[in-house]
């Protein structure tokens, strides 16, 4: 009724509407007075949405909403984590930032055959090993992350942290994981097949 009354008031008259419809205008009144006042939840989710920002902020922008629910829950701010999450997300709220590209695919570089065909099991160590690379935002600027992942007993056998997204980081993982097998006495690498992202930084398997 009131967007009714709201397309048309500008050509027939809020009151004219009202008569033909029935309804008197005090209430067309308070229905638009209500629309333009902000409700409980929309308050609550402003509070918070500071209260997100403040320890997302004091903990160096790397908490995630999970860690967020945790800490605003040890202060006595009860939320849910998927309220946090929707905050979070929301174009007007409390986390915006710049999204980064960690996967660049390089049309002119024919991609690898995939070896494993999707299977990522392992029967024993050293048979598959997965790698994939993040960024982390810090008080000095962007991190990015480069992990090699043993399949069969999901532990970080390779890692290497940069201020860049080159070949070198990925690579330099990978030869961690390497010297740290043998280190283990596991450095038979025979049977081990190695696989990643199709991507200009680790397209190689």
């Amino acid at each position: 009724m009131s967007a009714f009354i709201d397309a048309h008031r500008e050509t027939y008259g809020v009151e004219p509407i009202c008569r033909e419809l029935a309804v008197a205008p005090s209430t067309y009144d308070a229905a638009a007075a209500r629309k333009d006042r902000p409700s409980a939840r929309d308050l609550r989710d402003e509070r918070l949405k500071k209260e997100i920002i403040r320890v997302y902020e004091d903990n160096f922008r790397v908490y995630g909403a999970r860690k967020i629910t945790r800490h605003l829950r040890r202060e006595g701010i009860r939320v849910a984590r998927c309220t946090v999450e929707r905050l979070m997300r929301d174009p007007t709220g409390a986390v915006r930032g710049k999204k980064r590209r960690t996967t660049v695919t390089d049309p002119a570089v024919a991609r690898p055959k995939d070896l494993v065909n999707r299977d990522f099991t392992a029967t024993a160590p050293n048979r598959l090993w997965v790698t994939d690379f993040t960024y982390v935002a810090t008080w000095a600027g962007t991190v990015y992350l480069a992990f090699v992942l043993d399949v069969f007993s999901r532990k970080i056998v390779g890692w290497r942290a940069a201020d860049h997204m080159r070949t070198g980081l990925v690579l330099d993982a990978l030869e961690m994981a390497i010297w740290s097998r043998g280190r283990e006495g596991l450095g038979d690498l025979d049977k081990l097949a190695h696989h990643s992202n199709a991507d200009s930084q680790g397209g190689f398997n």
